[in-house]
């Protein structure tokens, strides 16, 4: 029997079918951010920290200018602060910015030159100061018994020794030198912040994250410089802003008096020379008035910096603070706090319909 032949096949037949779309899994994994660079997020911490508040805010500023003028102030400044001319004590004008001091000499050079030596000597001697008065009291408030006797018997040597008095004698004796005026300075000044370490190292060393990290078997070191020194990192910033002050002031002081290094270009030797040459009584004021509003200003750069930082690691600096808010920024805060509400209310809202779906 035949078979009739089969018949070719249809042309919706032959039209592959169409692609379902995708359905998204209920389980597919949120879009993440990507991780954000571990120096990015340095700097977000320290803006935070500075932005916080207003007094770290504005000594950061002061000081941070003192710096650039330091660094890079020497590369604008074509003249050399030391070159004769003929124009002398002249006021400020086009050609010299703050005029010129009785030997023809620019003003605006030799305080931007000056700039760069003040600073330097203030942080270095600043940082010799800190690093003593950490190893000391640390040291000493974590070992206790006879090595914290015989540190604290050192400590309350140079504790009664006069710095300011002991440096003209020292000047005197050896050669003037801003190094010498440092290195004494440093010398004197470092029982201060031993003391203050070694009390709250007392305080910090029996506490449980210490006996953890004992018990552990973490040697010594590792506990005094990774477990208690971090816990006294405003103190160590403390003490090493009020050492810069006070380098600072001893050694324009000193070279005020005419014991530094004359051949060098300081903010001391600029106001020792408009005294030297009476430039009060010939009414020079852009002889002296510029050092001496830089000394100032910088050292209340430094002393808003050092009562910010007590003010963030005191709560009770913060809460006397808090109290005694004007009335204006109380208004402020509750306007503020009356617009941000609804904000959070939404974003609620928005984050509970997206857990619901």
């Amino acid at each position: 029997m035949n078979q009739a032949p089969p018949s070719p096949p249809s042309q919706a037949s032959q039209v592959s079918p169409a692609p379902q779309a995708a359905i998204p899994s209920a389980r597919a994994k949120p879009h993440t951010r990507p991780a954000t660079p571990r120096w990015f997020a340095l700097l977000g911490n320290l803006w935070r920290l500075l932005t916080t508040n207003r007094k770290i805010a504005t000594g950061s500023g002061i000081v941070g200018f003192f710096v650039l003028v330091a660094l890079f102030g020497p590369l604008f400044v074509h003249e050399s602060p030391l070159s004769y001319t003929l124009t002398i004590t002249q006021p400020p004008s086009a050609a010299h910015w703050l005029g010129t001091n009785q030997s023809g000499q620019d003003l605006f050079s030799q305080l931007v030159i000056g700039t760069r030596s003040s600073l330097f000597w203030s942080f270095l001697t600043g940082l010799i100061v800190v690093a003593i008065s950490v190893t000391v009291g640390l040291v000493g408030g974590f070992f206790g018994g006879i090595i914290d006797d015989a540190l604290s018997l050192v400590t309350s040597v140079f504790l009664v020794i006069p710095s300011f008095p002991l440096a003209i004698v020292a000047v005197q004796y050896f050669n003037h030198s801003t190094l010498t005026i440092a290195l004494v300075v440093a010398l004197t000044n470092w029982p201060w912040g031993a003391r203050v370490m070694r009390a709250q190292t007392l305080s910090i060393r029996n506490r449980e994250f210490v006996t953890a990290a004992r018990a552990s078997g973490e040697r010594a070191w590792r506990l005094i410089f990774f477990e208690i020194f971090p816990n006294e990192i405003a103190i160590v910033a403390a003490s090493f802003i009020t050492t810069t002050i006070q380098v600072l002031l001893a050694v324009a002081g000193l070279e005020f008096l005419g014991l530094g290094d004359t051949t060098t270009v300081s903010w001391g030797n600029t106001l020792y020379s408009a005294y030297s040459s009476s430039a009060l009584l010939q009414g020079a004021w852009w002889w002296f008035a510029p050092p001496g509003l830089c000394i100032a200003l910088l050292g209340s750069g430094l002393a808003l910096l050092n009562f910010g930082i007590d003010e963030i690691a005191d709560p009770r600096l913060r809460e006397l603070k808090r109290r005694a808010r004007s009335p204006f920024g109380k208004a402020l805060g509750r306007l503020w706090n009356r617009s941000a509400a609804p904000a959070e209310q939404s974003e609620h809202g928005q984050s509970a319909e997206g857990g619901a779906a």
